[in-house]
């Protein structure tokens, strides 16, 4: 193995001497790219965002927006990192010290005051500018949706950007009238060539040890030598561990890049979403074959946090609050574990066991998830929180309905933030099955909702709210359907 080594606005950069919990942010400003920033070190204002290189859904290389203040510098091993110092050149060849389109625009229309956010919100702009999937509307005129623009510019890939002082509205001016990348643009042209190989990554220092194999077979029996390791993906919980709660790890093991873990099939019987995919490349893969996930991605965190969390982290953390279990329980999903001995496959219904427990035994790694089929149709995710997007939920319910001839086949409910694990609606899915779906069944149906789970009081919300916001969703859930039936 050689020493690791990043790609840093197309100059190779060697890692050493920072230490393996050393993030991509403290690495970019130790060698004098202050352009990234630190806000709040959780990945919640987006001030430290950078583009890394990363598989393409469309072509074969995507530019894609992360949380530097998440990722240790050791897993991007071999990749390409392009910062907002490193945009200006890139984005007008052979004219160094000239503006980026993006950032011209943002100066054009005042986009910045005191500039601490600027960087962060010109490389998210720079990601979804560099979508290309990204086109204009066929007739500006007629283009009336407040969060798409005219040029095709997806205000969500903001969404994990915070400006306290400039006000968002000429943030947002200047992302609808960026228009299309150059012909000759080094990045945009990026994206026609192979992504960054995976490599492998041993890097020991200070008695703490990053690794990554190139197979699921070598990581499974490296992690039966070190059951004590964390594992990590996309790092965006245990990044959170390491910044805000100083916590070491002597060895993490990095599974984001296994092939074996960024599989998705959808079969006959079932789709099959590997472990490491993240939650945009999900997204956009299955492109609403799914509608339940549909609804989910939209309210998980920020397009910055997507870009690198995965199921797989999102399950193995167990914890009560995450977006995707409740989705998941009402989906049926199972979970696949693989060891060195082999895999197993066990519903997810039966997968937790505790606060942030679950039957995962040492040594064992999520592969997958997988989603038995047919869908129910009748769908829908409800995520109470204090903010639209980039929240913690205080309760999260999703529906999975069969309704033939107005009467409920079939239930699945999944509940989270009510107990201490995500759990089914057990009662409350007896209560609908086999009667018909209507005002009176569901009214009914909505109080035995609100007594579901042991919810508590926190800071988020008291266990009264939590209870009433139960029965509440399934009203919601009903008037949503009713609406659409009779339109």
């Amino acid at each position: 193995m050689t020493a690791p080594r990043i790609t840093v606005n197309g100059t190779e950069a060697p890692i050493s001497p920072s230490t393996p919990h050393t993030t991509v942010l403290d690495f970019l400003r130790e060698r004098g790219l202050t352009g990234t920033k630190e806000g709040c070190a959780e990945g919640e204002c987006g001030a430290c965002a950078v583009l890394v290189a990363r598989p393409g859904t469309n072509e074969p290389t995507d530019w894609v927006a992360v949380n530097a203040c998440l990722l240790p510098a050791a897993a991007l091993d071999g990749q390409e990192v392009v910062t907002s110092e490193g945009l200006a050149t890139a984005g007008t060849p052979g004219a160094p010290g000239t503006l980026h389109p993006v950032q011209e625009e943002m100066a054009i229309r005042g986009g910045s005051q005191c500039g601490y956010c600027t960087p962060g919100f010109v490389c998210s702009m720079a990601a979804e500018y560099y979508r290309p999937d990204r086109c204009a509307h066929p007739d500006p005129a007629e283009d009336t949706d407040p969060e798409h623009g005219p040029n095709g510019f997806d205000l969500h890939a903001l969404s994990g950007n915070l400006c306290r002082c400039t006000g968002y509205r000429p943030i947002r001016d200047a992302a609808f009238a960026v228009g299309a990348p150059a012909d000759e643009d080094p990045l945009a042209r990026r994206r026609e060539q192979s992504p960054p190989v995976p490599v492998a990554t041993e890097y020991v220092r200070d008695g703490s040890a990053f690794l990554r194999r190139n197979t699921l077979g070598e990581t499974l029996r490296l992690l039966r030598e070190r059951p004590d390791a964390v594992v990590v993906a996309g790092s965006t919980d245990w990044g959170v561990e390491v910044n805000i709660r100083a916590r070491r790890a002597d060895c993490v093991i990095a599974v984001d890049r296994l092939p074996e873990l960024r599989e998705l099939r959808v079969g006959s019987d079932a789709v099959e979403i590997g472990a490491a995919l993240t939650l945009t490349e999900i997204e956009r893969r299955l492109d609403g074959r799914v509608p339940l996930l549909a609804e989910l991605f939209p309210q998980f965190a920020s397009r910055l946090i997507r870009n690198g969390a995965t199921l797989g982290g999102n399950l193995g953390t167990g914890s009560p609050i995450g977006d995707s279990p409740p989705v998941l329980l009402a989906l049926e999903a199972s979970v696949v574990l693989a060891d060195a001995e082999g895999e197993r496959q066990v519903p997810l219904a039966e997968y937790f066991t505790g606060y942030r427990q679950s039957v995962r035994r040492p040594g064992e790694l999520i592969r997958a998830v997988r989603v038995p089929l047919p869908l129910s149709p009748v769908v829908a995710f409800h995520k109470i929180a204090k903010r639209r997007f980039d929240d913690i939920s205080s309760v999260a319910v999703a529906f999975a309905l069969d309704v033939e001839d107005g009467i409920v086949r079939k239930a699945r409910i999944g509940l989270g933030g009510v107990a201490a694990t995500p759990i089914r609606a057990l009662t409350t899915e007896e209560a609908l099955a086999g009667r018909p779906w209507t005002a009176e069944t569901v009214e009914a149906a909505a109080r035995v909702l609100r007594a579901e789970g042991t919810p508590l009081n926190d800071q988020r919300a008291s266990a009264a709210y939590r209870s009433a916001m139960l029965g509440q969703s399934l009203l919601k859930l009903y008037a949503q359907t009713t609406e659409a039936v009779s339109s």
